[in-house]
């Protein structure tokens, strides 16, 4: 019976961990999207008169950061 139940908390120990990666997963998929979108918006604003250079430079730089912390995946998500 121990066995069983040792078993069964590893199982779902594993499914638990399994759910957080995914979370975590999706959590950095929607930051990246929040941070490309708002390179496009910066860059939009730059080329109608109503931005700057220096948000469009900054909001690149933070899609930079972010890409080399978690990735470019998000990009080819399709999403």
């Amino acid at each position: 019976m121990a066995g069983f139940l040792d078993r069964a908390k590893e199982q779902a120990q594993s499914a638990m961990q399994q759910g957080k990666q995914k979370v975590d997963e999706v959590q950095q998929q929607r930051a990246g999207n929040d941070l490309l979108k708002r390179l496009g918006a910066a860059y939009y604003a730059e080329r109608n008169g109503s931005g700057s250079a220096a948000a469009t430079q900054q909001a690149l730089t933070a899609l930079e950061v972010h890409i080399a912390a978690h990735g470019d995946a998000f990009l080819r998500s399709g999403a």
